[in-house]
């Protein structure tokens, strides 16, 4: 009787045990994977504190361009975020930034992490082409065709546009930028990407190639909402896909398109292959468009160049860059020394339109990492921040609800259902553009 109950008892020990460790387990995982989160949190919003400082560090640096009579460029301090951010983070990110800059952060008070740290890294959009000029005006359309046609053109990607896809057809490469195109266009007309036309001519109407699908869909006729969508387009396989849109998933700074962007690409902080796609969109005869070696030897100069400047801007204007394609300018003679042939642009006014020097659209990669015992949890939060329209950190503004040289009224009171001051102060604040940036796209994962 007696070792009957002992049985019993332990069985029930056991179960009550086993429940217990599981509720606690879940417990601290759900507190760690909260406390992550909030890392990622706090990790966007210094981005975007970094993000909104870049004028203020460029207008400290002015007298020295100023010597060289030059405009000062957009520094980018957001490919420096991890190290400029560390002593936010973790004691061994801390470290590297305290020897960085020669500081003692012991001195400091509310820094670093506590339990965790973040992982951080700050793309720029506008570095990018932006496809979601296929669903602006006819003009965008005619741009976006150029630069497409001048990235997926050169002949060494022959063999991608010769394989068959999953329903046996074949894509040429007009067909896959016009597919490009004509999903995001608000139309039913094909698009025409012969690059040699100035305008948009074809009148045709788009293919039933998705309606021959196994699984009918029709084209989204509206702007992408994410890159992804790219893979429901005609023509856009896998190895298209890994050749012209993310060659490494693992880091987001080696995409060469986005769905997100001002439209004219940045010269300071697009790859070389991007590069070399906005400049055959405006030469498209160019030698180093035709010919594998001139692209190659392009490819190697800027790569060269970006080494030698450690991430310092190399063009102050866009006229730069096209000098430099031409071969004139500081740039020039070095790359026509390494055996490339200048570029004669078709119009060079027209291709000043389709670059700048200055990003305004940036995409935010946070982790928060928490680690426990015989484990790690991991939260990644995507926002993506748009800062054409942020007012400077230095700039003076007037508070929601008052007008310039007025004083706000006090003591008045609101009840609940009345429009007062309280109510109307928080709409405005809400309308107001933050120094931080409008974010656009947030994603937790």
């Amino acid at each position: 009787m007696v070792l009957g109950a002992i049985a019993v008892l332990t069985v029930m020990l056991a179960e009550f045990q086993d429940e217990t460790s599981t509720e606690l387990a879940a417990a601290l995982a759900d507190r760690d994977g909260v406390q992550a989160e909030f890392m990622a949190r706090s990790a966007v919003n210094l981005a975007r504190l970094l993000v909104a400082a870049e004028p203020t560090m460029r207008t400290a640096v002015a007298p020295l361009f100023m010597l060289m009579k030059k405009t000062p460029p957009q520094l980018p301090v957001w490919e420096f975020s991890d190290r400029i951010l560390g002593a936010f983070n973790d004691q061994e990110a801390a470290g590297n930034f305290a020897q960085s800059v020669g500081l003692d952060l012991s001195l400091g008070k509310n820094l670093g992490m506590p339990g965790g740290r973040f992982e951080l890294a700050i793309v720029d959009e506008d570095s990018k082409i932006n496809i979601n000029l296929g669903a602006s005006n006819d003009i965008a359309h005619i741009r976006l065709a150029r630069e497409l046609m001048g990235l997926i053109a050169p002949l060494q990607y022959g063999p991608v546009f010769e394989k068959k896809d999953k329903q046996g057809q074949t894509s040429d490469r007009l067909s896959v930028c016009s597919a490009i195109i004509d999903w995001a266009d608000v139309d039913e007309t094909s698009f025409d990407c012969n690059v040699a036309q100035t305008a948009a001519t074809s009148s045709a109407p788009e293919d039933a190639y998705y309606q021959l699908l196994q699984k009918p869909y029709r084209r989204k006729n509206a702007p992408y909402d994410s890159l992804d969508e790219l893979h429901m387009v005609r023509g856009v396989s896998e190895e298209f896909w890994t050749n012209f849109i993310d060659p490494e998933p693992q880091n987001p700074k080696k995409r060469i398109v986005t769905v997100w962007g001002q439209g004219a690409v940045n010269v300071n902080t697009a790859n070389a292959q991007t590069l070399l796609a906005i400049v055959c969109s405006g030469a498209p005869t160019a030698d180093i468009c035709v010919d594998p070696l001139q692209a190659s030897t392009f490819l190697t100069g800027v790569t060269m160049a970006r080494g030698i400047t450690m991430g310092a801007p190399l063009f102050g204007s866009a006229t730069d860059f096209t000098n430099t394609m031409k071969g004139q300018g500081q740039l020039g003679p070095l790359l026509a020394g390494m055996g490339m042939k200048p570029v004669k642009f078709t119009s060079e006014s027209e291709f000043a339109k389709s670059i700048s020097t200055e990003s305004k659209m940036f995409s935010i990669y946070a982790v928060g990492v928490i680690k426990g015992y015989k484990r790690e949890v991991r939260t990644a939060i995507h926002a993506v921040v748009d800062f054409r329209s942020a007012p400077a950190l230095t700039g003076t503004g007037t508070q929601p609800g008052t007008q310039t040289g007025t004083t706000p009224q006090t003591g008045a009171t609101t009840t609940p259902g009345s429009t007062g001051n309280a109510q109307t102060d928080a709409i405005l604040a809400a309308t107001q553009p933050s120094t931080g940036g409008q974010v656009v796209y947030f994603r937790i994962e």
